[in-house]
């Protein structure tokens, strides 16, 4: 089983598909993972830039498991739910 240190997640704080996901965690108590906002003031910027170097494109919820993007919220939450609860 995976842990909670074995993948990151990218966000937007006001895209309904990424706040589905972080409900979804902090419901199951999915809570200690690298997170970054692509819209944060200080490295929204850098965020994105790293995003789009990882998976070709700044869309999210994007979550990376070992260096590979998943970017469907359903798709994140149903590899949650079988690889992290």
């Amino acid at each position: 089983m995976k842990s909670e240190n074995d993948f990151e997640l990218y966000f937007k704080p006001d895209c309904p598909y990424c706040l589905k996901v972080l409900n979804f965690f902090s419901e199951n108590k999915i809570i200690k993972f690298p997170s970054y906002n692509t819209e944060d003031k200080t490295c929204g910027a850098e965020n994105r830039r790293k995003l789009e170097e990882i998976g070709g494109k700044v869309q999210v919820p994007c979550m990376v498991i070992d260096g590979k993007a998943m970017y469907e919220s359903d798709d994140i939450i149903e590899y949650a739910k079988a690889n992290l609860l």
